[in-house]
């Protein structure tokens, strides 16, 4: 079969949702675009068209920026092993024509848009233990990612936006200290977490005191290389982080205790981080630290994928 007609089989595949903008992103030519960014660069500016841009496999080494107003974008990899977006800065390295990179800055993909999803792709970030370096950071409202991975070491994923509303199923998320980190309102279904050897804490929140729920984790699986009672589960990267685990399994690499404070008296007031139903060796509820919480039945109802996302439902997709 002829490359031709591969790509148009791929484009009919695509079709039967109205008014959708199809393109496909191939390294070796025979697509729309030969690079990701390029595939960015061509969405207009406060987009109302559902764009779906199919990502063929390959290793793409590129530094990509979804613009704020470029909405409704979805990416589609071919396979999630082999379709890898990745980069290598990381926190406080300084570019040949320019100032050092903050966190923000290093991040190999920064979704400033709203309405984005993205399937089936790797996200990398290869700079190592030299630094803060985040594979992914959504600023964006409606964040939506299903079957994706997010490879890295400090600040892997990086949900940032004040008020965005993040959606992450059957997603494989792996890093050191703080892997998982930010201020936005984030539901993880379903997804298994990673931590490798050299870590302390597996997520950092920030939420606002002003934001009731910050980041969910709903029948996930924490386990890694990592030794036993090595990590903790969370710790308030701000006074009001809020982190609530539910019917998860966490291996033993997870210290009884818990949770930590970062080292702030005040934090134990001010910060929410609750369990329901933790279950495997790193489940210990009554070696706990006193200030965290066991929710009851009646509290972890509260606690449903339409309430912590605001009754936005992130299983319809943008076409």
């Amino acid at each position: 079969m002829s490359k031709f007609i591969l790509l148009a089989l791929l484009l009919v595949s695509f079709t039967g949702f109205a008014q959708t903008k199809n393109v496909v992103v191939a390294q070796d030519g025979s697509g729309n675009f030969r690079t990701v960014q390029a595939a960015l660069d061509a969405v207009p500016l406060n987009n109302r068209t559902p764009t779906v841009i199919f990502i063929r496999k390959g290793i793409y080494k590129e530094k990509l920026n979804l613009a704020k107003k470029k909405n409704f974008v979805r990416l589609k990899g071919e396979d999630v092993n082999t379709t890898i977006l990745t980069f290598d800065d990381y926190n406080g390295r300084t570019p040949a024509n320019g100032e050092p990179l903050g966190t923000s800055e290093a991040s190999t993909f920064r979704v400033f848009g709203a309405d984005f999803s993205a399937e089936n792709i790797t996200f990398e970030n290869t700079a190592g233990t030299v630094g803060q370096g985040p594979a992914m950071w959504v600023y964006g409202d409606r964040a939506r990612f299903v079957g994706c991975r997010f490879l890295g070491f400090r600040d892997t994923l990086y949900v940032y936006g004040y008020g965005s509303r993040q959606y992450y199923k059957d997603c494989y998320i792996e890093g050191t200290t703080d892997y998982i980190l930010g201020s936005a309102t984030a539901w993880f279904e379903d997804c298994t977490l990673f931590c490798k050897t050299g870590g302390t804490v597996i997520i950092a929140a920030s939420t606002p005191d002003s934001v009731r729920y910050g980041i969910v984790m709903q029948r996930c699986k924490i386990g890694g290389e990592a030794p036993p009672e090595s990590y903790f589960l969370a710790r308030p990267w701000k006074p009001t982080g809020k982190t609530v685990l539910l019917n998860c399994e966490l291996s033993n690499i997870i210290k009884p205790k818990g949770w930590d404070h970062w080292g702030k008296e005040s934090n134990k007031q001010d910060a929410f981080f609750a369990e329901y139903k933790s279950t495997g060796p790193g489940a210990a509820p009554k070696a706990r630290i006193l200030w965290s919480r066991q929710l009851t039945p009646q509290q972890a109802a509260f606690y449903t994928r339409e309430s912590v996302l605001n009754n936005w439902d992130p299983t319809v997709s943008v076409d």
